[in-house]
């Protein structure tokens, strides 16, 4: 009995160690060798800059905070869900005052993604917000639609998903073109 007892501490000290330890020290280190920079795109960044393109809004309570990450999990029916909806119809709307914006508004510009920190729109998103990023950038529409396709993510594999769009690269972009 001792001896199992014995062997068992053992067994667990051991994969404490591989598994607690060495492994994530291990993924880590070879995470950072290989992509050294990817973290800073996995991320939104709260944006209300009219120069830049802005994410999908947020669920968190500090605006895309990673260590609050979570969803609203507020459903179609209820009517917290509609009124924050009708604010964010409300602010996009603002930002287009006096410039008409014939396109209609996304859905993913207005409901949130399930971590609240996706940093991507979709292409219909992006599009929507070129006329505005064009005009404060002065830039032609033509311009801001050459960086958003530079930029534009096809579907895992070829099939899954739709095309999408990384603000902060995309955003990185235009920096390049007319900082």
């Amino acid at each position: 009995m001792l001896r199992e007892l014995r062997t068992a501490a053992g067994i667990l000290v051991l994969f404490t160690v591989l598994c607690g330890g060495i492994y994530p020290l291990l993924v880590t280190t070879l995470g950072r060798l290989i992509a050294p920079s990817i973290d800073a795109d996995l991320i939104a960044r709260d944006e209300s800059d009219p120069r830049r393109f802005w994410p999908r809004p947020s669920a968190t309570a500090k605006p895309h905070d990673a260590l609050s990450s979570s969803g609203s999990n507020l459903g179609p029916s209820n009517p917290a869900l509609a009124t924050a909806v009708q604010e964010r119809v409300a602010k996009w709307r603002a930002a287009d005052a006096g410039h008409d914006n014939a396109r209609p508004l996304p859905i993913d510009l207005v409901t949130t993604s399930g971590s609240g920190l996706d940093p991507h729109i979709s292409l219909d998103g992006a599009r929507y917000q070129a006329p505005r990023v064009a005009r404060v950038r002065a830039l032609s529409v033509a311009q801001v639609d050459a960086a958003i396709d530079a930029v534009t993510e096809g579907r895992l594999l070829g099939l899954f998903g739709e095309p999408r769009v990384n603000v902060a690269r995309l955003n990185r972009q235009l920096e390049r073109l007319a900082p």
